[in-house]
């Protein structure tokens, strides 16, 4: 694959968590979480993008997330489930996709805030459509994700290269 071609990233929020007497990186999904878990899925299946992998957060949530979202993809992508995610600053998530190799060609992280609203905010230089406005209106709750997409290597993704293509948020 030719690194001019262009790449696509989806960032998405882990779905909503319950509160039991358990560590951070432990804490399940609750009832509102899985369906709209299952929802989301939906949603990314439907922007038919084929994605080459998952990267994932090691959190219960995030894994519970996942679980459940990619049970409604066409193909299940490779899945990384990687620790560095977990508590990320968007630095340290761009630091992260500039280790992807260059033979991939779609990306779909799964994670927390702040990190995921920070980094589709610092690499969005431009926006299609509405996608901006929304996302700025709805903040990124849980569940959520933006699709953004750049031309290049994954070692040249910095701020401001991606276009946010797409947003979505369940609704409450």
């Amino acid at each position: 694959m030719s690194v001019a071609e262009p790449r696509t990233i989806v960032l998405f929020r882990h779905a909503k968590a319950d509160w039991p007497q358990v560590t951070d990186h432990e804490r399940p999904l609750a009832d509102r979480g899985r369906k709209d878990a299952a929802e989301a899925g939906r949603r990314l299946a439907d922007t038919g993008i084929p994605f080459d992998q998952a990267l994932c957060s090691t959190a219960v949530r995030t894994r519970e997330t996942w679980k459940l979202a990619v049970q409604e993809f066409p193909q299940r992508p490779k899945t990384v489930y990687e620790e560095r995610v977990y508590e990320a600053s968007p630095g340290e998530l761009i630091a992260l996709l500039n280790e992807t190799p260059d033979d991939l060609r779609s990306v779909l992280l799964i994670g927390h805030n702040p990190g995921v609203h920070g980094l589709a905010d610092i690499l969005a230089g431009s926006a299609e459509g509405e996608a901006h406005e929304r996302m700025g209106r709805r903040g990124f709750p849980t569940a959520a994700f933006a699709v953004l997409s750049f031309t290049g290597s994954w070692k040249a993704l910095e701020p401001g290269v991606a276009t946010l293509r797409d947003y979505w948020a369940p609704t409450d």
